[in-house]
C-alpha cells in the first residue's frame, strides 16, 4: 500500500483542500477549520481525556513528556477507541499530503493546561535542511473553545519560511544548523518567552481544527481564567522519518483489529517480516512490543 491508496481508501479524493487553505499552509504555515466535530462529539471526547487522566494522573503522557501544569495522555489509541474518529480527520489528511507526499502518523497527545499554566517559549518543533524541507504537520483538535483567555496557541504566520529556532532538543538528532546570516539572525527573538512581532492568536470554537506546518514558529500560552481547554495535538511525519511514539511497540491485539487495512498503513503497524520480535523505542519504559 501507498498513502495516495490509503487515502482513497478513507475516502479523501484529493479534493479536501481548497485552493485557499492550499495557499494559507504555503505561505502563511496554518490554516483553520470550524465545525469539523460536532458539540457532542467534543464532549465525549474531552470526557474521555478526563477518565483517562484521572488514571494516569502525574504520570499522563509518560510515554512522549510529562508537563507540569498541563495534564496530558499520550498512546491514546491504544487506551480508547473514542479517539478512532480522528484518524479520519480530512483536512489534517490533506495537509499532510501536500506538505510531506508518502507519511504516517507521528505522535498523538491530550493536553489541557491549568489555570496559571501552559506558558511555553517560541519554537518549531523540527528542523529542516533546506527552505521546503517540511517534517511534521500539526494538527490540534479543539474539544473546548479556544479563547484569548484560556491559553491560545500562538504563531509567527509566515516564520516556517524563516530558519528554524529553539527546537526541542528530542527533535534534532544529527541535525547541524546552517550559519545564520545577518538578516536571518536579526528575525531570531532575544527572549523565547516574550511576545514576538506580528505573532497572532489563534482562537475558535470546540469542534475546530488548527492545522500548522510544525517549521512553523509557535508556542502554548498561559490559561488565565482557568476554563478548560482540551486538545488533541494529532501530528504526521514522512515515512522516512521517525515517530514521536513508536506504534508497533505500543500496538496492542485490540488497536491492530479494529483498524483497516489503510490506517494500519498510516499508522504504521504493519509486520515488516515478522512479529516475533519486537522493536523497542530508546528510552522508553513499559513498551508492550508486537502481540503473541
Amino acid at each position: 500500500m501507498y498513502t495516495k491508496q490509503a487515502l482513497r481508501e478513507i475516502g479523501l479524493d484529493g479534493s479536501e483542500l481548497s485552493d485557499a487553505q492550499r495557499r494559507a499552509l504555503d505561505e502563511q504555515g496554518y490554516f483553520l477549520v470550524e465545525g469539523v466535530y460536532s458539540k457532542a462529539e467534543c464532549r465525549e471526547m474531552a470526557e474521555e481525556f478526563d477518565r483517562l487522566h484521572a488514571v494516569e494522573r502525574d504520570q499522563g503522557g509518560h510515554e512522549v513528556h510529562v508537563e507540569p501544569g498541563a495534564p496530558r495522555v499520550s498512546n491514546i489509541f491504544n487506551k480508547t477507541a473514542a479517539y478512532d474518529r480522528c484518524l479520519e480527520c480530512k483536512p489534517l489528511l490533506a495537509a499532510a499530503a501536500h506538505l510531506l507526499g508518502e507519511f504516517k502518523i507521528h505522535g498523538a497527545n491530550l493536553r489541557d493546561p491549568l489555570k496559571g499554566q501552559g506558558h511555553q517559549d517560541l519554537h518549531c518543533d523540527v528542523p529542516k535542511y533546506f527552505p521546503d524541507d517540511w517534517w511534521v504537520a500539526n494538527g490540534i483538535l479543539l474539544f473546548d473553545d479556544m479563547t484569548l483567555e484560556n491559553g491560545p496557541t500562538r504563531l509567527v504566520p509566515g516564520s516556517h519560511l524563516r530558519a528554524p529556532i529553539n527546537i526541542p532538543y528530542v527533535n534534532i538528532g544529527d541535525w547541524t544548523p546552517t550559519p545564520l546570516s545577518t538578516e536571518e539572525q536579526k528575525l531570531v527573538p532575544q527572549d523565547f518567552s516574550k511576545p514576538y512581532p506580528g505573532e497572532i492568536y489563534v482562537t475558535a470554537p470546540a469542534g475546530s481544527v488548527a492545522i500548522l506546518n510544525s517549521s512553523l514558529w509557535h508556542a502554548g500560552t498561559t490559561n488565565k481564567s482557568g476554563a478548560r481547554r482540551r486538545v488533541l495535538h494529532l501530528t504526521y511525519t514522512r515515512r522516512d522519518l521517525p515517530q514521536q511514539l513508536v506504534q508497533r511497540d505500543y500496538l496492542t491485539k485490540e488497536l491492530y483489529q479494529r483498524l483497516s487495512p489503510a490506517h494500519r498503513f498510516l499508522m504504521d503497524v504493519e509486520p515488516e517480516q515478522t512479529m516475533a520480535a519486537p522493536r523497542k523505542s530508546a528510552g522508553r519504559a513499559g513498551a508492550a512490543g508486537w502481540w503473541n
